[in-house]
């Protein structure tokens, strides 16, 4: 038969391969490292098995280990036994009491006016962010999550006002928040949209001062702090660095909610499916009969809800502690590679920390190297992303051990003896 005799087929195949041409160096990425589409077999502790290779994970996000929690995991085995596997409900339709009792915490826990709850920070963005900026303006960092991108440009699509800013420049962003006022005018919505923890950098803003310049345009603080939340909390002290209850970027730089809306995460420190958003109660009413998350999505599975409530016991007795130990080990890394000469631009001190390359074309060896000495990591190969910006990223979670974190010095070490990455690159190191 001809290719016309089955138009079905005749059609996959040119979108196949129209995608196939727009792709780029992108479809041979998974091939560059073991580290990429990975099936991982078994988890012992933070140790992965990849086939018959052992490795110690360095890519997770599960910062405080309450993935691997006994208490934590009893709570959602016995909470399975009362409610089933996955309440499928949409929120509108019926709230298993799971629900009100986690924004009830989670309100108390963030010193916030009110929060709702929805299974992902992707969906929040592109539920809310659209709506809240329409007839109006959105500046957005330049570093920002992909997610927020994303959501942005369809805000655009829609019509928004849409600017990139770079965060370091307070003077260059105090000049686009007066250019989009003006060119929106007075009364509508001027949203400034950006990460709270980077991702990337590990850094925090500087949302003391962008909070007074955005005060004096009216305009209202976006903060997806996705990886904060857990980690950074409140009166941060040589004691503890990171701070203590680990209630958001927010409360960690001393700032409220007054013109803020915090979005964050559990599935990071808290290991489980679920999200939020920090705001007033005026608004979480609106919401609730406009957000197709809340009225259409199905929810989170049983097992993360119920994890998220044992979770708040865990971190509201032992969190502290976690999170002086989360410290220290990251402290052990970050001072190995300042005696090794290796920058990084992490200069917060959290547990995210990026390593440049030397060479993009040297990105593959190195994940060789960190695979042959046991150490599994995220792997940032061009083009993922800028060529100037390629590398690897370790994840420090409290579930890392001893062993782990000296291994992976050991690792390091040998990255340099081999003029694999860099020692003290020429790269933006963003805002401490």
């Amino acid at each position: 038969m001809t290719s016309s005799e089955h138009p079905g087929n005749s059609a996959m195949s040119r979108l196949t391969a129209r995608i196939d041409s727009g792709a780029g160096d992108l479809d041979s990425t998974g091939e560059q490292t073991t580290m990429y589409d990975a099936t991982i077999e078994e988890v012992d502790g933070r140790n992965i098995r990849i086939g018959d290779k052992w490795l110690a994970d360095f890519a997770s996000c599960n910062y405080l280990g309450f993935d691997l929690n006994q208490e934590i995991i009893a709570a959602s085995q016995e909470a399975i036994e009362r409610w089933g596997t996955h309440p499928s409900w949409s929120r509108l339709l019926g709230n298993p009491a799971l629900y009100p009792e986690i924004e009830e915490r989670l309100t108390d826990l963030l010193h916030a006016a009110d929060s709702l709850v929805l299974p992902t920070i992707t969906l929040i963005h592109t539920a809310v962010l659209p709506m809240l900026a329409e007839g109006g303006a959105i500046l957005l960092e330049r570093r920002a999550h992909k997610t927020l991108y994303d959501t942005a440009v369809i805000a655009k699509n829609q019509g928004t006002y849409l600017e990139r800013f770079r965060q370091e420049d307070l003077d260059a962003f105090a000049d686009q928040l007066r250019k989009a006022r003006a060119a929106i005018g007075a009364g509508q919505p001027l949203l400034v949209c950006l990460d709270g923890l980077n991702s990337m950098t590990g850094n925090v803003p500087p949302l003391a001062e962008m909070t007074a310049l955005c005060e004096r345009q009216g305009a209202i603080l976006y903060v997806d702090d996705a990886h904060g939340f857990g980690v950074l909390g409140e009166n941060p002290s040589p004691a503890l660095p990171y701070g203590y209850r680990g209630n958001s970027v927010v409360r960690h730089l001393d700032q409220g909610y007054d013109n803020l809306i915090l979005v964050g995460g559990f599935s990071k420190a808290y290991s489980a499916i679920l999200a939020f958003i920090a705001l007033p109660t005026a608004l979480k009413e609106k919401l609730k009969y406009s957000a197709p998350p809340y009225l259409y999505s199905g929810p989170s599975p049983t097992a993360s809800l119920a994890g998220v409530l044992a979770g708040f016991e865990v971190n509201d007795r032992d969190g502290d502690l976690i999170r002086a130990d989360l410290y220290g080990k990251t402290r052990r890394v970050l001072d190995h590679l300042d005696a090794l000469g290796i920058g990084t631009p992490n200069v917060s001190g959290s547990p995210i920390i990026e390593i440049p390359v030397a060479e993009p074309e040297k990105v593959p060896q190195a994940a060789e190297l960190l695979w042959d000495n046991g150490i599994y990591v995220t792997v940032a190969a061009y083009p993922l992303v800028p060529k100037k910006e390629a590398g690897f990223r370790i994840q420090m979670t409290a579930a890392n051990t001893t062993d782990h974190v000296e291994r992976l010095c050991g690792t390091l070490s040998a990255l340099v003896d081999q003029n694999i990455i860099i020692t003290q690159p020429d790269r933006e190191t963003g805002h401490a």
